[in-house]
């Protein structure tokens, strides 16, 4: 890597240990300052669906995005761009330098638990939302991280599973976004808590070759978090940062191995360079630029753009002329199920974030159709959960104020330190009060809103005292089940609750002192304060959700899944909804023939009644908009502008590609390129069968002609045009995809596979002209004799299509030959 002289100048101004010191955090969310060379410390927040900064909790709340699955759905580059100048100004308003986003893994098998966060089964596809994403955020002057270099495409024992993966698959699927991304200039990358053939990847050598070496990523390399287990190898190898700090495998280890010759001195110098190329990048040496100013979005513009982007997102799989449904006089809307009153809006995980508000299905239907329309039915029991208070719902006792008093207190149970949370979500992250506590005490004060049964209680990882106006009503020791990613005993640790009866009105003091488990050590934990849903009879309550179906114009049942079957740390069983939903959505169907089934998932399910309903809409995990959203899609305010960036299965049966589980340690890619929707055309040429839901397919309010392509070249580029009609009588959105197929290659090549999109939108009758850029590499094939990139020569076939499985239409092409 190349370096300036100013550049060489600052790091002849540091010790060996100065340099070493700066390549591991300091703490959980920041990087060291140096005051010798005028570098103030750097500041690191997820980011993938919205930027936490350096607190879990409701403190600081933050604007929650649709998921990356809903947002790749839209197939419009125009809505990445947007949501990243939103990030770069939540970013910057949090005093975060660096957010740890986009998340380009790929969507290997249904069942990864984390798709959500990832974009697509298609290496193209994701390479050119990754690319947007980071172009749009770093022009504001925040860093990017593409993350998690490479194949952590699964969640099983992922942070020991060996992935094994030809060179071919690897270069051409798994390492193709990662490649766009640095072609765009990000400025960050993620190394992956995985092995790929053999060696961890903070220590592997696809850190240096590719991506350094070949790419020329000039970035930092950083390591996920705690993924650094051993100092020599992985210093002597393309990582560069180690995270969170401040300690770590490298430190005094490293300088020692310095000194001892075993690990070169230039190798840390050209880490610490990269090091302040960042903090010249995003303003924070002193002799460098200022970190360029960001316009903070206010709340409406914030809720204009979640609430469009969810509704583009939104794929609309089936509809028999029912939808959309405008708000008349006189129309009844039966709502029925448990995720209308509490919806996913995000995955689980690290990517979560804290938003300030939730509109849910429910009340984005009520607004839209007005409360007297509008009947509600949960039908099913509630997912088992502890919901944390939310605001203005508790007062805390010493102040008045909304929320709860948090005292920590020492071995003699002197309190040291307190403080006010707005909510019963609490979360410590790095918090060195907490390492000095014994235990901490929450207060609160609860009044009843009803007369009756109330669940009460609490959830996470450690010894609590549980007191109801002054009465110990549990002393409980909770723990992790065995073998719990760490992540997940975090953010979903084990509960408890304690039933009282209460009068409507009735105030009780609730105190809950808790000698937390610290994770190695390190001050990091999370507590749920709050209650559980209660139900009444089940038969009863799915004999009511029947009867409001039937006596509804229109039934609109909102089905998914939940934080136990989609979240970062484990994968999916099955493609299954929870017990009860198929048999809810059947039983609904029967009743009302006008039923509408939303289904609120991150990731493919299976549907058994896709063809029993009226209409179906895959919501994904929309965001904080997602009643509002909704809302506008099934009034016709909004069209479902989605289109499927993976493949929906009839069948969990029909997979290709089912397996996460590692055999003896290793996961073995034997799909190799043939991965998503690819898998699925080279078993239907064999007979196999096909899926429910095809990739790139959609539906929307509206029909559309595409006339014959024409094909010329712009360069080294194939440009593809088409006049495309919208031929109904709303306006609408299409969106166009060219596959390219050589069914006589002499390489081993997917079927087909996507070499370019566009996103058309027209009014009604309206004809407009469609363009889509080729590049050569969609041509090429990763030549393993020659270890490079080739073309083949002669044509190929290039189809103008709707969605993978639409033979559209076809024409043949001929690129340019040779090696890149």
């Amino acid at each position: 890597m190349p370096t300036s002289p100013h550049t060489t100048a600052l790091i002849e101004r540091l010790t060996l240990e100065q340099k070493v010191r700066l390549l591991t955090g300091a703490s959980m969310w920041s990087l060291h300052d140096e005051p010798a060379v005028g570098l103030r410390p750097i500041v690191v927040s997820d980011g993938p669906t919205g930027v936490r900064g350096i607190a879990m909790d409701d403190r600081d709340p933050s604007a929650s995005l649709p998921s990356a699955s809903c947002v790749s759905a839209t197939w419009d580059l125009e809505q990445v761009r947007r949501l990243g100048s939103l990030i770069a100004a939540e970013a910057r308003a949090k005093g975060v330098d660096v957010v740890l986003g986009p998340t380009v893994n790929l969507h290997r098998s249904p069942r990864g638990g984390r798709h959500f966060e990832a974009f697509s089964e298609d290496p193209y596809l994701t390479g050119e939302f990754g690319a947007a994403y980071v172009a749009s955020v770093q022009a504001h002057g925040v860093a990017t991280t593409a993350k998690h270099y490479v194949a952590n495409d699964s969640e099983t024992d992922r942070f020991t599973v060996d992935v094994r993966a030809d060179e071919q698959t690897l270069r051409e699927v798994y390492l193709a976004p990662f490649e766009r991304m640095v072609d765009e200039g990000a400025w960050l990358v993620m190394s992956a808590y995985n092995t790929v053939n053999g060696a961890p990847m903070s220590a592997n050598p696809l850190l240096r070759d590719p991506l350094k070496d070949e790419w020329g990523f000039d970035g930092v390399v950083i390591s996920d978090w705690g993924a650094v287990r051993d100092t020599e190898p992985s210093a002597a190898s393309g990582l560069d940062l180690v995270m969170p700090g401040p300690d770590g495998p490298w430190g005094e280890a490293l300088v020692e191995a310095v000194k001892a010759g075993r690990v070169p001195e230039s190798a840390i110098d050209e880490k610490v360079a990269r090091l302040l190329l960042l903090a010249a990048r995003v303003g924070a040496l002193d002799s460098g630029p200022a970190a360029a100013p960001v316009e903070p979005w206010d709340d409406t513009a914030i809720a204009d753009l979640l609430r469009e982007t969810a509704a583009d997102g939104m794929v609309l799989a089936r509809n028999d002329g029912t939808l959309p449904v405008e708000p008349r006089d006189g129309l009844t809307v039966g709502v029925i199920g448990q995720h209308a009153l509490r919806a996913r809006t995000q995955g689980g995980g690290s990517a979560a974030v804290f938003p300030h508000h939730v509109v849910t299905p429910l009340e984005g239907l009520r607004d839209a159709y007005g409360d007297h329309a509008v009947t509600f039915a949960p039908g099913l029991p509630p997912v088992d959960e502890l919901h944390p208070f939310t605001r203005g719902t508790v007062t805390d006792p010493f102040s008045g104020a909304d929320g709860i008093h948090v005292r920590y207190l020492d071995q003699d149970g002197a309190a040291f330190a307190e403080e006010n949370f707005p909510s019963g979500r609490l979360g410590w992250l790095g918090d060195p009060r907490l390492a000095q506590a014994a235990c901490v005490e929450l207060t609160t004060r609860f009044t009843a809103d009803r007369d009756g049964r109330h669940d009460l209680g609490f959830a996470g990882v450690g010894g609590f005292t549980f007191e109801i106006d002054g009465e110990a009503v549990s002393t409980d020791s909770l723990a992790p089940a065995e073998g719990d990613d760490p992540v997940t005993a975090l953010l979903s640790p084990p509960a408890r609750v304690v039933s009282r009866d209460l009068s409507h009105g009735q105030t009780v003091e609730l105190r809950l002192t808790c000698a937390l488990s610290l994770p190695g050590g390190f001050p990091i934990a999370m507590v749920r304060f709050g209650y559980k849903d209660l139900f009444g009879d089940p038969a009863e309550e799915f004999r009511r959700a029947i009867e409001v179906a039937a006596a509804s114009d229109v039934a609109v049942v909102v089905v998914g899944t939940t934080e136990t079957i989609e979240s970062e740390g484990f994968d999916r069983p099955s493609l299954g909804l929870p017990e009860g939903q198929d048999e809810l959505v059947r039983r609904v169907a029967e009743v009302n023939p006008r039923t509408v089934v939303v289904v609120n998932s991150g990731a493919p399910v299976v549907m058994p009644w896709l063809d029993e309903v009226a209409a179906v809409v895959l919501s994904w995990f929309p965001g904080q908009e997602f009643g509002a959203a909704l809302a506008d899609v099934l009034t016709g305010a909004r069209e479902p502008g989605g289109r499927l960036p993976t493949t929906w299965p009839a069948r969990e049966e029909d997979v290709p590609v089912w397996v996460v589980e590692p055999h003896e340690g290793r996961l073995a890619y034997t799909e190799g390129v043939h991965v998503g929707y690819r898998a699925w055309l080279k078993r239907e040429r064999t007979g196999g069968y096909g899926p429910a839901l095809p990739f790139g397919s959609g539906l929307g309010y509206t029909s559309w002609r595409i006339d014959e392509p024409t094909v010329s070249t712009a360069g080294d580029r194939v440009v593809v045009l088409a006049d495309v009609t919208n031929t109904g009588a709303r306006p609408g959105k299409q969106v166009l995809q060219a596959y390219l197929s050589r069914p006589e290659s002499a390489v081993e090549r997917p079927v087909s596979w996507l070499a370019g999109f566009t996103a058309v939108r027209a009014e009604a009758g309206e004809r407009v002209l469609a363009r889509i850029e080729i590049a050569p590499r969609a041509f090429q094939h990763w030549d393993t004799d020659a270890h490079g990139w080739a073309t083949e020569p002669g044509t190929f076939t290039l189809r103008l299509a709707t969605s993978a499985a639409d033979p559209g239409h076809t024409v043949t092409v001929t690129p340019a030959t040779g090696r890149a």
